[in-house]
């Protein structure tokens, strides 16, 4: 089953997102290499395409585990948890639809 992973931001995480960020996507490779990554990626904090000074207020990953537990117990070990970007972070079941 997929389960969403709805993380926010600390204000002015952008320096903090940049210490682990590398260990962050590869956590996000890893489970795009197992074909269980359906979606994943930060919220900008502002709709430009180009804003002058880059910043996130949160993050969406969408992925297949085999219950909530495992999907809460990935999240927590997410590096951003320990370096401190995440504010609030929310398992839930997903269920996709469409397309």
């Amino acid at each position: 089953m997929y389960f969403a992973v709805i993380s926010t931001d600390v204000a002015d995480s952008l320096p903090l997102r940049k210490q682990v960020r590398e260990q962050h996507l590869a956590r996000l490779h890893d489970l795009n290499e197992q074909g269980r990554l359906l979606i994943a990626g930060p919220h900008p904090a502002t709709d430009e395409a180009n804003p002058e000074k880059p910043a996130f207020t949160g993050s969406l990953v969408v992925a297949e585990f085999e219950n909530l537990q495992q999907a809460q117990a990935w999240a927590d070990a997410d590096p951003y948890i320990k370096a401190g970007v995440y504010e609030q972070v929310v398992v839930k079941p997903y269920l996709k639809v469409l397309p």
